[in-house]
Formats: C-alpha cells, structure tokens, sequence
C-alpha cells in the first residue's frame, strides 16, 4: 500500500501543479480583446456568457507533463499514457477549432462519413479510436486485450465529453469515477494503475474551481483526454471480465446519449442534480 499511495500523491502533485501553470501560462497569452484570433479559444456558455477554452489544452499539458515524470510508471504505460492523453486531446483540440455543427453525435459523424462526408468529427473520432488501440497495445497482453482495452480508452475519450455541456460536470463525473478506481489501487498497492488514476484527477482537481466558476471549460480537448487517461488507468487495473463490464457500460451509455439528454436526467434527479449544482452559480430564475 505504501508504494501505491506514494506515486498516487506524486501523480496527483505533479499533475496539479503543470495543470495550473500551463492554465496560468496560456491564459497570461491569449489574445485580448480587439486583437487577432482573440475568439479562436472563446466560446459563449449556456448563459450566453464568453468563455475560454484554454481550461482544456491546460489540462492536456498538465497530465503529459505528469504523465512524463510521475515516479512508478514502466516504460511502456508512461508512453501509453501519453499517447492516450496527448493524442486524444489533440484531436480533440483540432474539433474544438475547426469542427462544425452539421453532423451531431457519434452516429451523425459515422453517418456522414458513410456519404463521403469527412467532418471534424469523424477525424476525432477515428484518430481517437487509433491512439486508443496504440495505447492499449502497450499495456495488454496480445490481441484480444489490445481490441477491448483499446475499445474501452477510446469510449472513456469520448464519454466524457458528453458530460461537459455544464459547468463542472465533466470534471465531477471524473473524480467520481476514477475515486474509487484510484482507492482500489493504493489499497491492493498497485502502483501504475495508482499513478495513472492519480495524474489525471489531479490536474482535473486544479482546475476544477475556473469550470465552477464559469471562466474556462475543458472543451472537446481536455474532456477527451481526461477520460482517455481513466480508461486507460482502468484497464490496467481491473481484470478482463471487469473491462468487459466497462466496456459494456461506456457503450451503452454513448448509445443512450443519441436519444436521452443527460442534462435532463439529471436536471429531474435531486441527487444527481444536487451534485451536478454543487460549487456553482445558482441557475438563472428564468
């Protein structure tokens, strides 16, 4: 146990401290107002209120940064790691900037593709879907675990990003799905599957209180990376028939957002909606 709970306040350190610096660096250098692509990281909330973007390639630079130096990680889950990470979030970066609103959805962009259409989304997607696979080939022993690991890093990317329609909520729904997984590994004193959880949620956790407060959102490239690296902290924590049970979940709730808004499920939930509220302005009366 005291190896694993070591490298989890290690990662989690260190992930906090780069998550907070690169937030503080980037923001100190984006463009003001009146100046040139002053609106390339700028985006209007449910408000209707101007927000930075920049909450997520902060959180890419914190985790990779934490991912590179965090003690306890072998070789290959430290480039898993960062593969997962920095790969996801750079695609999700690239649909953050250039993506449009034409296709929606997994099933739209899949849709589209299948017309000859290649969106924004599409390429996330599909890139995201390949740097799960080389993540989890890295970390996994032969094929079979290769296509389900891979599987389950790409459906976390994209999962979370689901959730971040609303203040916080990506961020709350990380800690509160990797909590228990990075408890599980300092308690059995698995110190990769620790470290692993413990960079990604502590770089989320430094960035929480600018998500709450409704400065910053992680955007497509910091929520695709946060739940790339759960899922990748997951795998190599949990046995096949429990990745399978993941993997079964992820999925089904990426097909439940096609037709149910999460937002309302949880609006009509007092204890998921206490949650989703906490820590932030009260919602406009009207």
């Amino acid at each position: 146990m005291a190896r694993g709970l070591l490298y989890a306040i290690a990662g989690a350190a260190i992930g906090a401290a780069a998550a907070r610096a690169a937030y503080t660096a980037f923001t100190r250098r984006a463009p003001q107002p009146g100046e040139k692509d002053q609106g390339r990281w700028t985006r209007t909330n449910h408000r209707g209120e101007p927000i930075t973007l920049l909450e997520g390639p902060a959180f890419v630079a914190g985790s990779g940064v934490a991912a590179a130096l965090a003690p306890g990680l072998p070789v290959r889950a430290r480039l898993a790691a960062l593969l997962a990470g920095v790969g996801s979030g750079a695609l999700g970066a690239y649909d953050d900037l250039y993506g449009t609103t034409s296709s929606k959805g997994f099933k739209g962009h899949l849709t589209a593709l299948t017309r000859g259409e290649v969106t924004s989304g599409a390429v996330k997607i599909l890139g995201i879907g390949a740097t799960g696979l080389g993540a989890a080939a890295l970390v996994s022993q032969g094929p079979v675990d290769t296509l389900v690991n891979g599987a389950v890093v790409a459906g976390s990317a994209n999962l979370a990003n689901l959730f971040d329609l609303r203040p916080g909520r990506a961020i709350k729904v990380g800690l509160l799905a990797g909590g228990p997984l990075l408890a599980a590994s300092v308690l059995r004193d698995q110190p990769v599957s620790a470290a692993l959880a413990a960079v990604p949620l502590g770089a989320a956790a430094a960035l929480l209180p600018d998500d709450l407060g409704e400065r910053a959102m992680l955007g497509d490239a910091g929520a695709n990376a946060l739940g790339a690296l759960l899922g990748l902290a997951a795998v190599t924590r949990l046995r096949r028939p429990g990745r399978l049970v993941l993997l079964g979940t992820v999925a089904a709730l990426t097909a439940a957002s096609e037709k149910v808004s999460f937002t309302k499920v949880i609006a009509g939930n007092k204890v998921l909606n206490s949650l989703d509220m906490l820590g932030r302005r009260p919602v406009d009366p009207a």
